[in-house]
């Protein structure tokens, strides 16, 4: 049985991750790259699946565990009777084959370890050929090998490789896992010390740049570093999650695969890494944002892989059990084909944004621009998916028309300020078209007898995406008719001070009924008590949002008030880039400057 999911840590190289469990055991990790298949996957079923298991053999209390202070190199100290120990683990940023590392340090008395290593390709399905080279452990299996090398001896047993060893003050042992092609010769090794300084150093140095000092830092360092993570260094793309089927509930079936990059996340990701004084990770994720769409505008995906890659077909893991039995397992996303409008206005707020916030221009990227607003000049009266993806009918979803008015909007004023662009007539009708999707909107969406904004055209209930619209501009924050759906969504999407998404409905989503509160909501509820001036309950609900993050400072995608746990995947890029958002929203306001919105 894998652990609850606030009890496991991160730690990556910017190309990969894995999730490593205050016992000690690595549950999840994908070789080489985050939506590569994974070798340790007891995270999504058991044991057999694939793990790494790296603790005492006797512990009378839980182990405590932090990162060291602005860095992703993880120690948990577990105390025994015999005496106390500390494990190290990490994984150097990848300038060669992908490693993860532990060292095991004593710190008092002499501890009895154990470890066991159950290699599992192909998401525990492949058992490896296993040999010796040397006194190194060797797996391969299909086009992915493995190499550990310690100076513990290792001995094979069912399928599986396992050692006991002593450590008293001041012993450290290596641990390195690598992994390689299997058809390429093993990798030179590495010495997990230098490793251990190099990261350590690393992180240290990239975590100093930030330049918020505001209430809140430490967590929003920690979300900036946890974003860092999850980018994939090579392309600059920023996956949503490094884990796939994570439930957002307990024994549901609304369990997907978040290793992929989203547009949607673009505006947000990119407003946090330039607030925070990251200039060269915003420019990176534009500029992958600006490979990925190139092509026809029809042809826009809300979501791609890691550099960029468009076929992310779905499938299912039949022999996975799923995490604390929630089935279905899926690997890829489906929504990859889906039509959501929305993507329009993200990546024209995008690419805004950068470039009036000092991101230098590309000369392809207004000509993408203008394709992207002539194509979704002749979409957006059709209905879609909307932003939380339902696999139901389509409709008109309010977020996604809003949407629709940022792009024309942002496309508009792109053309007014950019130099030379020759564009005034284009400018003049798009700020026609912003105006006519506006009229819209504000006729369809609204429902007067309710003094609020709804869901979809003619819906009968909220959405927590109509938050948004006081963020990018639609309207105030001040006009009643934002003022009447905060009001309506506090009375009817939040439970215990946390916001849902929308009340689930199988008739909407094509799914069945039950999810969690969805952290990303709840910190747009914050936002927009910060723009109406309501600053103590903005930094209340801060505070609130803060503290259900685990002992490491890492959100999921939900959190299930009733069982009181973190759901959903692990930790979620969008929740941690809403954190870093509404940290600087909520300070702005706490200051009496005014925090404006896009």
């Amino acid at each position: 049985m894998p652990l609850p999911i606030e009890d496991y840590a991160l730690v990556g190289d910017t190309q990969t991750a894995a999730l490593i469990g205050r016992d000690g055991s690595v549950d999840w990790l994908c070789f080489p790259r985050f939506d590569s298949d994974a070798c340790f996957a007891a995270l999504l079923g058991e044991p057999s699946h694939g793990r790494w298991l790296l603790a005492p053999t006797a512990q009378t209390q839980p182990a405590s565990r932090r990162y060291r202070p602005g860095s992703l190199v993880l120690e948990t100290e577990h105390t025994t009777p015999e005496g106390v120990v500390r494990v190290l683990d990490f994984m150097p940023p990848r300038g060669r084959a992908p490693d993860i590392v532990r060292i095991v340090e004593g710190v008092s008395g002499t501890v009895t370890m154990s470890t066991e290593l159950a290699i599992r390709f192909g998401y525990g399905a492949v058992v490896p050929w296993v040999r010796r080279v040397g006194g190194d452990v060797v797996a391969v299996a299909g086009p992915d090998g493995l190499c550990l090398r310690t100076p513990i001896a290792m001995r094979g047993e069912n399928m599986r490789h396992q050692a006991q060893f002593s450590v008293t003050a001041g012993d450290r042992v290596p641990f390195v896992l690598t992994w390689f092609p299997s058809h390429e010769p093993l990798p030179e090794a590495i010495d997990a010390e230098h490793a251990l300084r190099d990261t350590d150093e690393y992180w240290t140095e990239w975590s100093s740049r930030c330049t918020y000092q505001g209430p809140h830092r430490e967590a929003v360092v920690r979300s900036l570093i946890t974003l860092k993570a999850l980018t994939y260094g090579p392309t600059g793309g920023i996956v949503a999650a490094p884990t796939t089927s994570l439930p957002e509930a307990i024994g549901g079936v609304r369990n997907w695969d978040y290793r992929y990059c989203w547009l949607r996340d673009a505006t947000f990701t990119l407003e946090a890494f330039l607030s925070a004084g990251y200039t060269d990770e915003a420019a990176a994720w534009r500029d992958w944002l600006l490979r990925a769409v190139a092509g026809s505008p029809a042809d826009l995906q809300i979501l791609y892989g890691p550099a960029g890659e468009r076929r992310i077909t779905e499938f299912e893991l039949p022999w996975l059990p799923g995490y604390e039995g929630s089935s279905p397992v899926r690997v890829g996303n489906a929504a990859a084909g889906q039509l959501q409008l929305d993507v329009y206005g993200e990546v024209m707020n995008c690419l805004f944004d950068s470039a009036a916030d000092g991101v230098a221009d590309d000369a392809f990227a207004w000509s993408l621009q203008k394709q992207l607003l002539d194509h979704l000049e002749r979409a957006w009266r059709d209905p879609d998916e909307g932003i939380w993806e339902v696999r139901g009918p389509r409709r008109h979803f309010t977020h996604s028309k809003v949407m629709a008015w940022v792009a024309f909007d942002r496309g508009a004023r792109s053309a007014e300020r950019i130099a030379g662009a020759g564009d005034g007539a284009g400018a003049d009708r798009r700020r026609a078209l912003a105006d006519e999707v506006h009229e819209q909107i504000c006729r369809e969406a609204y429902d007067a007898g309710r003094g609020a904004f709804m869901q979809y055209y003619g819906a009968p209930g909220l959405d927590a995406s109509l938050l948004l619209m006081p963020l990018v501009g639609f309207l105030p924050a001040t006009d009643p008719r934002i003022v009447g759906t905060i009001e309506a969504i506090e009375g009817e999407l939040v439970r215990d001070g946390l916001v849902l998404r929308y009340l689930t409905d199988p008739d909407v989503d094509g799914l069945p009924a039950g999810e969690a509160a969805f952290l990303a909501c709840s910190f747009w509820l914050a936002d927009c008590y910060a723009l109406l001036g309501r600053v103590e309950e903005a930094t209340t609900l801060l505070d609130r949002l803060c503290a259900l993050a685990n002992d490491l400072g890492l959100l999921a995608e939900e959190y299930d008030v009733r069982l009181g746990r973190q759901v959903g995947n692990f930790p979620q890029a969008f929740s941690h880039v809403s954190l870093v958002a509404t940290a600087l929203r909520v300070t702005a306001a706490s200051e009496g400057n005014s925090p404006s919105p896009s």
